[in-house]
């Protein structure tokens, strides 16, 4: 098992990462290290916080994980250095500020995600909805049995008078 440099590892890791964004195994076809490698590495980065997509995608295409690991890497950041920061990642401004909206946005729920709260008030709502059909089916059904009754029961007064 080939050994690799922190210098070979930090440069396929910076191919992996923004701006160049490529795929492991574009990576792997140009640095000669096998994509079972890089992507343990990747993982390991993940794991680190950092942001290696490694996919060859759009930055709006990314993992949200990977979102994640840019709001963190650059929450501390004052305007000037979000701005370097940004170009030398290849990615917008106005894009960080979204996933870090997105992100707070996320935690709104009081530890629920917004989609898990919507989720269960539409539950609540469909129980809601179907316990009033039932009640209603009941009711419609009540007032079918009792106009059949009083047909029968005009019915019968009708040939109580022909006789």
């Amino acid at each position: 098992m080939p050994r690799y440099t922190k210098e070979k590892k930090e440069h396929a890791l910076g191919l992996m990462s923004p701006p160049q964004n490529l795929p492991v195994a574009e990576v792997s076809r140009r640095t000669g290290i096998s994509e079972p490698t890089l992507y343990g590495w990747r993982n390991q980065a993940r794991s680190g916080g950092r942001a290696v997509p490694g996919d060859g995608n759009n930055a709006e295409d990314w993992r949200a994980e990977d979102k994640f690991a840019v709001v963190v890497e650059t929450m501390g950041l004052a305007e000037a250095e979000l701005a370097e920061y940004c170009r030398r990642k290849g990615l917008y401004v106005e894009q960080v500020e979204r996933w870090r909206t997105a992100c707070m946005h996320a935690n709104a729920g009081g530890g629920e995600g917004v989609g898990a709260s919507t989720l269960a008030q539409e539950r609540r709502r469909s129980r809601q909805l179907e316990k009033e059909l039932r009640r209603k089916e009941r009711a419609l059904a009540e007032t079918a049995a009792l106009l059949v009754l009083s047909r029968k029961l005009e019915a019968l007064w009708n040939k109580g008078e022909d006789a």
